[in-house]
Protein backbone atom coordinates (compact mmCIF):
# COMPACT_ATOMS: atom_id res chain seq x y z
CA UNK A 1 0.00 0.00 0.00
CA UNK A 2 2.73 2.31 1.05
CA UNK A 3 4.70 1.36 -2.66
CA UNK A 4 1.33 2.36 -4.31
CA UNK A 5 0.86 6.00 -2.78
CA UNK A 6 4.53 6.99 -3.35
CA UNK A 7 4.06 6.07 -7.20
CA UNK A 8 1.28 7.97 -7.24
CA UNK A 9 2.57 10.96 -5.16
CA UNK A 10 5.65 10.31 -8.06
CA UNK A 11 3.32 10.38 -10.86
CA UNK A 12 1.44 13.67 -9.77
CA UNK A 13 4.98 15.25 -9.15
CA UNK A 14 5.92 14.51 -12.38
CA UNK A 15 2.85 16.09 -13.77
CA UNK A 16 3.28 19.45 -12.45
CA UNK A 17 5.87 20.11 -14.62
CA UNK A 18 2.79 20.60 -17.51
CA UNK A 19 1.37 24.13 -18.33
CA UNK A 20 -1.11 24.41 -20.20
CA UNK A 21 -1.05 27.85 -22.90
CA UNK A 22 0.83 29.23 -24.84
CA UNK A 23 4.45 28.74 -24.87
CA UNK A 24 6.07 32.56 -24.88
CA UNK A 25 8.18 33.25 -27.37
CA UNK A 26 10.31 36.86 -27.94
CA UNK A 27 9.14 38.80 -30.75
CA UNK A 28 12.00 40.00 -33.26
CA UNK A 29 13.09 43.76 -33.75
CA UNK A 30 13.09 44.23 -37.25
CA UNK A 31 13.69 47.86 -37.89
CA UNK A 32 15.36 49.25 -41.05
CA UNK A 33 18.90 51.24 -40.45
CA UNK A 34 18.30 54.99 -38.69
CA UNK A 35 19.29 56.93 -41.55
CA UNK A 36 20.12 60.22 -39.04
CA UNK A 37 23.28 58.29 -37.75
CA UNK A 38 25.75 58.83 -40.36
CA UNK A 39 25.55 61.94 -39.54
CA UNK A 40 26.27 61.34 -35.83
CA UNK A 41 29.52 59.30 -36.68
CA UNK A 42 30.87 61.32 -38.98
CA UNK A 43 31.49 64.46 -36.94
CA UNK A 44 34.95 66.00 -36.76
CA UNK A 45 35.65 65.46 -32.89
CA UNK A 46 38.82 65.26 -31.18
CA UNK A 47 37.63 63.73 -27.88
CA UNK A 48 37.52 60.05 -27.44
CA UNK A 49 34.14 58.49 -27.29
CA UNK A 50 33.07 57.43 -23.61
CA UNK A 51 31.74 54.04 -22.85
CA UNK A 52 27.77 54.03 -22.89
CA UNK A 53 27.26 53.33 -19.25
CA UNK A 54 29.73 56.17 -17.79
CA UNK A 55 28.66 58.42 -21.23
CA UNK A 56 28.93 61.48 -19.02
CA UNK A 57 32.78 61.03 -18.53
CA UNK A 58 33.07 61.90 -22.20
CA UNK A 59 32.54 65.47 -21.60
CA UNK A 60 35.28 65.71 -19.33
CA UNK A 61 34.34 68.06 -16.71
CA UNK A 62 34.85 66.64 -12.89
CA UNK A 63 32.25 69.06 -11.59
CA UNK A 64 29.24 66.95 -13.79
CA UNK A 65 30.74 63.24 -12.72
CA UNK A 66 30.43 64.42 -9.42
CA UNK A 67 26.92 65.59 -9.70
CA UNK A 68 25.76 63.04 -11.80
CA UNK A 69 27.70 60.33 -9.03
CA UNK A 70 25.39 62.02 -6.38
CA UNK A 71 22.33 61.77 -8.16
CA UNK A 72 23.25 58.30 -8.52
CA UNK A 73 23.50 57.23 -4.78
CA UNK A 74 21.13 60.02 -3.05
CA UNK A 75 17.82 60.66 -5.92
CA UNK A 76 14.67 59.57 -4.25
CA UNK A 77 12.69 58.97 -7.19
CA UNK A 78 15.68 56.35 -7.85
CA UNK A 79 15.37 54.45 -4.43
CA UNK A 80 11.82 54.73 -4.73
CA UNK A 81 12.00 52.51 -8.22
CA UNK A 82 14.34 50.30 -6.67
CA UNK A 83 11.59 49.71 -3.64
CA UNK A 84 9.38 48.87 -6.40
CA UNK A 85 11.95 46.42 -7.52
CA UNK A 86 12.15 44.78 -4.45
CA UNK A 87 8.19 44.22 -3.70
CA UNK A 88 8.00 42.75 -7.36
CA UNK A 89 10.42 40.49 -6.82
CA UNK A 90 9.15 39.39 -3.32
CA UNK A 91 5.68 38.91 -5.83
CA UNK A 92 7.50 36.83 -7.69
CA UNK A 93 9.04 34.80 -4.91
CA UNK A 94 5.52 34.11 -2.88
CA UNK A 95 4.35 33.03 -6.78
CA UNK A 96 7.04 30.49 -6.59
CA UNK A 97 6.28 29.52 -3.15
CA UNK A 98 2.70 28.64 -3.68
CA UNK A 99 3.87 25.27 -5.70
CA UNK A 100 5.44 24.10 -2.96
CA UNK A 101 3.99 22.39 -0.01
CA UNK A 102 3.14 23.75 3.40
CA UNK A 103 4.10 22.70 6.76
CA UNK A 104 2.42 24.08 9.59
CA UNK A 105 3.07 22.90 13.37
CA UNK A 106 0.17 23.10 15.53
CA UNK A 107 -0.74 22.83 19.64
CA UNK A 108 -4.21 23.64 21.50
CA UNK A 109 -4.89 22.89 24.95
CA UNK A 110 -8.54 22.95 25.85
CA UNK A 111 -10.69 23.09 29.06
CA UNK A 112 -14.27 22.82 28.87
CA UNK A 113 -17.43 22.11 31.22
CA UNK A 114 -20.22 20.93 29.46
CA UNK A 115 -23.35 22.20 29.86
CA UNK A 116 -26.33 20.25 31.46
CA UNK A 117 -28.76 21.98 29.11
CA UNK A 118 -28.39 20.88 25.92
CA UNK A 119 -28.94 17.16 24.18
CA UNK A 120 -25.78 16.08 24.60
CA UNK A 121 -25.25 17.05 28.49
CA UNK A 122 -28.90 15.77 29.00
CA UNK A 123 -27.97 11.70 27.53
CA UNK A 124 -24.71 12.25 29.47
CA UNK A 125 -26.43 12.93 32.79
CA UNK A 126 -29.06 9.90 32.39
CA UNK A 127 -26.20 7.66 31.72
CA UNK A 128 -23.80 8.48 33.90
CA UNK A 129 -25.23 10.99 36.59
CA UNK A 130 -22.00 11.48 38.26
CA UNK A 131 -19.75 12.28 35.34
CA UNK A 132 -17.24 14.95 35.17
CA UNK A 133 -18.75 18.34 33.91
CA UNK A 134 -15.29 19.61 33.38
CA UNK A 135 -12.84 18.03 30.95
CA UNK A 136 -8.90 19.06 29.68
CA UNK A 137 -7.98 17.65 25.71
CA UNK A 138 -4.56 18.41 24.58
CA UNK A 139 -3.38 18.19 20.87
CA UNK A 140 0.14 18.46 19.14
CA UNK A 141 1.02 17.78 15.64
CA UNK A 142 2.71 19.07 12.77
CA UNK A 143 0.13 19.44 8.85
CA UNK A 144 0.93 19.86 5.60
CA UNK A 145 -0.61 20.47 2.20
CA UNK A 146 0.33 20.76 -1.36
CA UNK A 147 -1.88 22.10 -4.27
CA UNK A 148 -0.66 19.95 -7.01
CA UNK A 149 0.25 22.08 -10.09
CA UNK A 150 -1.24 19.39 -12.20
CA UNK A 151 -1.95 21.67 -15.54
CA UNK A 152 0.52 24.49 -14.83
CA UNK A 153 -1.68 27.23 -13.92
CA UNK A 154 0.52 28.28 -10.90
CA UNK A 155 3.06 28.00 -12.81
CA UNK A 156 1.91 30.43 -15.41
CA UNK A 157 1.46 32.82 -12.36
CA UNK A 158 5.03 32.46 -11.28
CA UNK A 159 5.83 32.96 -14.62
CA UNK A 160 3.77 36.17 -15.34
CA UNK A 161 5.31 37.65 -11.42
CA UNK A 162 9.05 36.62 -12.52
CA UNK A 163 8.49 38.78 -16.03
CA UNK A 164 6.92 41.64 -14.26
CA UNK A 165 9.75 41.36 -11.94
CA UNK A 166 11.94 41.74 -14.65
CA UNK A 167 10.43 44.81 -15.80
CA UNK A 168 10.16 46.43 -12.59
CA UNK A 169 14.07 46.28 -12.89
CA UNK A 170 14.42 47.46 -16.10
CA UNK A 171 12.05 50.60 -15.45
CA UNK A 172 14.90 51.32 -12.76
CA UNK A 173 16.97 51.34 -15.06
CA UNK A 174 15.14 53.66 -17.01
CA UNK A 175 14.40 55.85 -13.74
CA UNK A 176 18.26 55.63 -13.53
CA UNK A 177 19.29 57.38 -16.82
CA UNK A 178 16.36 59.19 -16.66
CA UNK A 179 17.37 61.25 -13.42
CA UNK A 180 20.70 61.05 -14.77
CA UNK A 181 20.34 62.68 -17.76
CA UNK A 182 18.32 65.46 -16.63
CA UNK A 183 20.92 66.24 -14.30
CA UNK A 184 23.25 66.73 -16.92
CA UNK A 185 21.06 68.89 -18.58
CA UNK A 186 20.01 70.87 -15.83
CA UNK A 187 23.75 71.54 -15.33
CA UNK A 188 23.87 72.82 -18.62
CA UNK A 189 21.56 75.08 -18.20
CA UNK A 190 23.07 76.17 -15.51
CA UNK A 191 26.65 76.72 -17.19
CA UNK A 192 24.69 78.01 -20.65
CA UNK A 193 22.86 80.78 -17.88
CA UNK A 194 26.35 81.90 -16.57
CA UNK A 195 27.21 82.11 -19.58
CA UNK A 196 25.04 84.36 -20.78
CA UNK A 197 25.46 86.15 -17.82
CA UNK A 198 28.77 86.56 -18.76
CA UNK A 199 27.62 88.51 -21.75
CA UNK A 200 25.17 90.61 -20.20
CA UNK A 201 27.77 92.38 -17.78
CA UNK A 202 30.01 92.92 -20.99
CA UNK A 203 27.33 94.08 -22.85
CA UNK A 204 26.32 96.38 -19.91
CA UNK A 205 29.61 98.02 -19.13
CA UNK A 206 29.55 98.63 -22.64
CA UNK A 207 26.11 100.35 -22.61
CA UNK A 208 27.25 102.03 -19.41
CA UNK A 209 29.94 103.22 -21.21
CA UNK A 210 27.87 104.61 -24.09
CA UNK A 211 25.69 105.92 -22.02
CA UNK A 212 28.79 107.76 -20.58
CA UNK A 213 29.64 109.25 -24.11
CA UNK A 214 26.08 110.27 -24.91
CA UNK A 215 25.99 112.29 -21.66
CA UNK A 216 29.91 113.99 -22.44
CA UNK A 217 28.23 114.78 -26.24
CA UNK A 218 25.04 116.62 -24.51
CA UNK A 219 27.21 119.00 -22.45
CA UNK A 220 29.18 119.66 -25.72
CA UNK A 221 25.96 120.13 -27.92
CA UNK A 222 26.92 117.31 -30.26
CA UNK A 223 23.76 115.27 -28.37
CA UNK A 224 20.57 115.87 -27.19
CA UNK A 225 17.90 114.83 -24.70
CA UNK A 226 16.55 112.16 -26.75
CA UNK A 227 19.51 110.31 -27.93
CA UNK A 228 20.73 110.32 -23.66
CA UNK A 229 17.37 108.89 -23.30
CA UNK A 230 17.59 105.82 -25.89
CA UNK A 231 20.72 105.30 -24.35
CA UNK A 232 19.62 104.82 -20.73
CA UNK A 233 16.63 102.88 -22.09
CA UNK A 234 18.99 100.84 -24.35
CA UNK A 235 21.22 100.15 -20.71
CA UNK A 236 17.59 98.74 -18.56
CA UNK A 237 16.79 96.53 -21.39
CA UNK A 238 20.18 95.04 -20.35
CA UNK A 239 19.88 94.60 -17.22
CA UNK A 240 16.42 93.34 -17.34
CA UNK A 241 18.30 90.20 -19.41
CA UNK A 242 20.13 89.67 -16.59
CA UNK A 243 17.10 90.05 -14.08
CA UNK A 244 15.38 87.29 -16.20
CA UNK A 245 18.37 85.05 -16.47
CA UNK A 246 19.19 85.45 -13.08
CA UNK A 247 15.48 83.74 -11.89
CA UNK A 248 15.86 80.80 -14.28
CA UNK A 249 19.68 80.36 -13.07
CA UNK A 250 18.26 79.70 -9.10
CA UNK A 251 15.44 77.90 -10.27
CA UNK A 252 18.30 75.37 -11.93
CA UNK A 253 20.57 75.38 -9.04
CA UNK A 254 17.40 74.55 -7.01
CA UNK A 255 16.58 72.03 -9.51
CA UNK A 256 19.87 70.24 -9.43
CA UNK A 257 19.94 70.19 -5.48
CA UNK A 258 16.62 68.70 -5.35
CA UNK A 259 17.74 65.57 -8.04
CA UNK A 260 21.17 64.92 -5.88
CA UNK A 261 18.23 64.79 -3.27
CA UNK A 262 19.09 67.98 -1.15
CA UNK A 263 17.03 70.52 0.17
CA UNK A 264 17.73 73.34 -2.76
CA UNK A 265 20.83 75.79 -2.02
CA UNK A 266 22.91 73.10 -0.65
CA UNK A 267 25.49 72.70 -3.60
CA UNK A 268 24.58 75.93 -5.12
CA UNK A 269 28.02 77.16 -3.65
CA UNK A 270 29.53 74.63 -5.62
CA UNK A 271 28.36 76.14 -8.82
CA UNK A 272 29.01 79.66 -8.38
CA UNK A 273 31.81 79.93 -10.30
CA UNK A 274 31.11 80.15 -13.69
CA UNK A 275 32.35 77.61 -16.35
CA UNK A 276 33.01 76.21 -19.93
CA UNK A 277 29.98 74.94 -21.18
CA UNK A 278 31.76 71.49 -22.18
CA UNK A 279 32.50 70.09 -25.71
CA UNK A 280 30.47 67.51 -26.90
CA UNK A 281 32.22 64.12 -26.75
CA UNK A 282 32.45 61.93 -30.07
CA UNK A 283 29.26 59.51 -30.34
CA UNK A 284 28.78 56.24 -32.76
CA UNK A 285 25.50 55.08 -32.63
CA UNK A 286 25.15 51.33 -32.27
CA UNK A 287 23.26 49.00 -34.87
CA UNK A 288 19.56 49.18 -34.19
CA UNK A 289 18.99 46.01 -32.75
CA UNK A 290 21.99 46.90 -30.28
CA UNK A 291 20.40 50.31 -28.84
CA UNK A 292 16.79 48.38 -29.32
CA UNK A 293 17.84 45.82 -26.54
CA UNK A 294 19.76 48.09 -23.96
CA UNK A 295 16.86 50.76 -23.43
CA UNK A 296 15.17 49.88 -20.95
CA UNK A 297 11.73 51.20 -22.14
CA UNK A 298 11.58 48.07 -24.64
CA UNK A 299 13.00 45.77 -22.39
CA UNK A 300 10.17 46.46 -19.68
CA UNK A 301 7.01 46.22 -22.97
CA UNK A 302 8.82 42.97 -23.88
CA UNK A 303 8.74 41.40 -20.21
CA UNK A 304 5.43 42.56 -19.71
CA UNK A 305 4.41 41.31 -22.94
CA UNK A 306 6.13 38.16 -21.13
CA UNK A 307 3.45 38.35 -18.38
CA UNK A 308 0.82 38.88 -20.18
CA UNK A 309 1.23 35.56 -22.44
CA UNK A 310 1.75 33.89 -19.34
CA UNK A 311 -1.71 34.73 -17.68
CA UNK A 312 -3.33 33.40 -20.66
CA UNK A 313 -1.69 29.93 -19.23
CA UNK A 314 -3.13 30.39 -15.95
CA UNK A 315 -6.47 31.33 -17.20
CA UNK A 316 -6.76 28.48 -19.34
CA UNK A 317 -6.02 26.26 -16.29
CA UNK A 318 -9.06 26.87 -14.56
CA UNK A 319 -10.90 24.65 -17.56
CA UNK A 320 -9.02 21.53 -15.80
CA UNK A 321 -9.24 20.09 -11.92
CA UNK A 322 -7.01 21.03 -9.19
CA UNK A 323 -5.89 18.24 -6.77
CA UNK A 324 -4.65 18.81 -3.31
CA UNK A 325 -3.10 16.61 -0.60
CA UNK A 326 -2.89 17.17 2.93
CA UNK A 327 -1.70 15.52 6.05
CA UNK A 328 -1.40 15.33 9.68
CA UNK A 329 0.62 13.84 12.01
CA UNK A 330 -0.34 14.49 15.65
CA UNK A 331 -1.50 13.07 18.99
CA UNK A 332 -4.28 14.04 20.94
CA UNK A 333 -4.73 13.42 24.77
CA UNK A 334 -6.42 14.37 27.61
CA UNK A 335 -3.48 15.25 29.69
CA UNK A 336 -0.36 16.03 28.77
CA UNK A 337 1.63 13.46 29.61
CA UNK A 338 -0.27 11.37 27.33
CA UNK A 339 1.22 13.19 24.80
CA UNK A 340 3.42 11.81 21.92
CA UNK A 341 2.60 8.01 22.94
CA UNK A 342 2.09 5.72 20.82
CA UNK A 343 -1.43 5.24 21.73
CA UNK A 344 -2.57 8.90 21.45
CA UNK A 345 -1.23 9.03 18.06
CA UNK A 346 -3.68 9.82 15.33
CA UNK A 347 -2.33 10.52 11.79
CA UNK A 348 -4.51 11.59 8.61
CA UNK A 349 -4.73 12.18 5.42
CA UNK A 350 -6.56 13.89 2.51
CA UNK A 351 -6.80 14.01 -1.43
CA UNK A 352 -9.07 16.84 -2.81
CA UNK A 353 -10.32 17.56 -6.05
CA UNK A 354 -11.73 20.82 -6.90
CA UNK A 355 -13.04 20.97 -10.69
CA UNK A 356 -15.37 24.03 -12.17
CA UNK A 357 -17.96 22.19 -14.22
CA UNK A 358 -20.33 25.01 -15.35
CA UNK A 359 -19.63 28.85 -14.70
CA UNK A 360 -21.88 30.99 -16.48
CA UNK A 361 -18.85 31.46 -18.95
CA UNK A 362 -16.86 33.35 -16.29
CA UNK A 363 -13.45 31.04 -17.40
CA UNK A 364 -14.11 31.82 -21.23
CA UNK A 365 -14.20 35.57 -20.34
CA UNK A 366 -10.79 35.20 -18.16
CA UNK A 367 -9.34 33.29 -21.22
CA UNK A 368 -10.74 36.15 -23.78
CA UNK A 369 -9.33 39.06 -21.51
CA UNK A 370 -6.06 37.76 -20.82
CA UNK A 371 -5.47 36.90 -24.70
CA UNK A 372 -6.26 40.38 -25.87
CA UNK A 373 -4.43 41.72 -23.31
CA UNK A 374 -1.69 39.74 -24.49
CA UNK A 375 -2.31 41.58 -28.05
CA UNK A 376 -2.31 44.87 -26.53
CA UNK A 377 1.07 44.41 -25.02
CA UNK A 378 2.34 43.10 -28.17
CA UNK A 379 1.13 46.38 -29.56
CA UNK A 380 2.23 48.37 -27.10
CA UNK A 381 5.89 46.84 -27.67
CA UNK A 382 5.78 47.17 -30.81
CA UNK A 383 4.88 50.71 -30.06
CA UNK A 384 7.61 51.50 -27.45
CA UNK A 385 10.15 50.44 -30.34
CA UNK A 386 8.81 52.55 -33.00
CA UNK A 387 9.39 55.51 -30.15
CA UNK A 388 12.58 54.58 -29.24
CA UNK A 389 13.81 54.29 -33.28
CA UNK A 390 11.99 58.12 -33.36
CA UNK A 391 13.97 59.42 -29.81
CA UNK A 392 16.96 58.67 -31.61
CA UNK A 393 16.26 59.66 -34.85
CA UNK A 394 15.42 63.16 -33.69
CA UNK A 395 18.57 63.02 -31.29
CA UNK A 396 20.74 62.74 -34.24
CA UNK A 397 19.26 65.34 -36.04
CA UNK A 398 19.19 67.74 -33.36
CA UNK A 399 22.77 67.27 -32.10
CA UNK A 400 23.94 67.90 -35.68
CA UNK A 401 22.04 70.93 -36.53
CA UNK A 402 22.72 72.54 -33.59
CA UNK A 403 26.15 71.98 -33.62
CA UNK A 404 25.94 73.55 -37.19
CA UNK A 405 23.97 76.49 -35.67
CA UNK A 406 26.68 77.01 -33.26
CA UNK A 407 29.03 77.76 -36.18
CA UNK A 408 27.02 79.62 -37.51
CA UNK A 409 26.68 81.90 -34.58
CA UNK A 410 29.65 82.46 -34.39
CA UNK A 411 30.19 83.88 -38.10
CA UNK A 412 27.31 86.40 -37.06
CA UNK A 413 28.87 87.59 -33.99
CA UNK A 414 32.04 88.27 -35.78
CA UNK A 415 30.29 90.15 -38.36
CA UNK A 416 28.27 92.09 -36.21
CA UNK A 417 31.41 93.34 -34.07
CA UNK A 418 32.60 95.01 -36.82
CA UNK A 419 29.49 96.26 -37.86
CA UNK A 420 29.72 97.87 -34.10
CA UNK A 421 32.74 98.97 -34.10
CA UNK A 422 32.10 100.63 -37.32
CA UNK A 423 29.07 102.21 -36.65
CA UNK A 424 30.58 103.73 -33.07
CA UNK A 425 33.42 104.88 -34.93
CA UNK A 426 31.25 106.33 -37.66
CA UNK A 427 28.64 107.90 -34.91
CA UNK A 428 31.66 109.71 -33.03
CA UNK A 429 32.72 111.58 -35.96
CA UNK A 430 28.79 112.50 -37.06
CA UNK A 431 28.85 110.52 -40.05
CA UNK A 432 25.57 108.38 -38.67
CA UNK A 433 22.92 108.65 -36.82
CA UNK A 434 23.14 107.08 -33.16
CA UNK A 435 19.61 104.80 -33.84
CA UNK A 436 22.16 102.81 -35.94
CA UNK A 437 24.66 102.82 -33.47
CA UNK A 438 21.70 101.31 -31.25
CA UNK A 439 20.59 99.50 -33.38
CA UNK A 440 24.42 97.44 -34.01
CA UNK A 441 24.39 97.19 -30.78
CA UNK A 442 21.51 95.20 -30.43
CA UNK A 443 22.02 92.65 -33.13
CA UNK A 444 25.25 92.28 -31.49
CA UNK A 445 23.74 91.36 -28.09
CA UNK A 446 21.35 89.31 -29.27
CA UNK A 447 24.02 87.26 -31.35
CA UNK A 448 26.42 87.38 -28.23
CA UNK A 449 23.53 86.03 -25.50
CA UNK A 450 22.52 83.14 -28.38
CA UNK A 451 26.27 81.73 -28.62
CA UNK A 452 26.28 79.95 -24.98
CA UNK A 453 22.22 79.31 -25.38
CA UNK A 454 23.28 77.14 -28.92
CA UNK A 455 26.53 75.43 -27.50
CA UNK A 456 23.85 74.59 -24.84
CA UNK A 457 21.36 72.76 -26.76
CA UNK A 458 23.73 70.97 -28.55
CA UNK A 459 25.46 69.52 -24.96
CA UNK A 460 21.87 68.94 -23.74
CA UNK A 461 20.89 67.59 -27.46
CA UNK A 462 23.94 65.10 -27.00
CA UNK A 463 22.45 64.00 -23.77
CA UNK A 464 19.28 63.50 -25.06
CA UNK A 465 21.07 61.42 -27.85
CA UNK A 466 23.08 59.24 -25.09
CA UNK A 467 19.43 58.89 -22.95
CA UNK A 468 17.93 57.31 -26.25
CA UNK A 469 20.44 55.18 -26.75
CA UNK A 470 19.82 53.53 -23.43
CA UNK A 471 23.16 54.68 -22.13
CA UNK A 472 23.57 54.93 -18.12
CA UNK A 473 23.05 51.80 -16.60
Amino acid sequence: MNATVALLFVGLSALTGCAVGPDYVKPEVTLAPLHNTEAVASRAVDKKEPPLDQWWQGFDDPQLTQIITRVLAQNLDIQASLERVTQARAVAQAAGAKRLPTVDASAQALRERMSLDNPLGLLALNVMPDFPQTSNLFDAGIGASWELDLFGGLKRQEEAAVAMADAAEATHAGVRISVAAEAADTYFRIRGNQAQMKVIEDRIANDTRLLEMLKERRVHGFATDREVAQGEALLAHTQGEGTLLRIDLEAQLNRLDVLMGAQPGTYAQELSAPALIPAVPKITTAPTADFLRRRPDVIAAERELAAANARIGAAVAEYYPSVSLSGLLGYESLTPAGLFHPSTFQPQGLLGLRWRLFDFGRIDAEVAQADAATREALLRYRQTVLRAAEDVENACVTLVQQETYSQDVIRQINALTQVYDDSETAYRFGMIALTDVLDADRQLLSAQSELPRAQTDAARAAVRLFRALGGGW
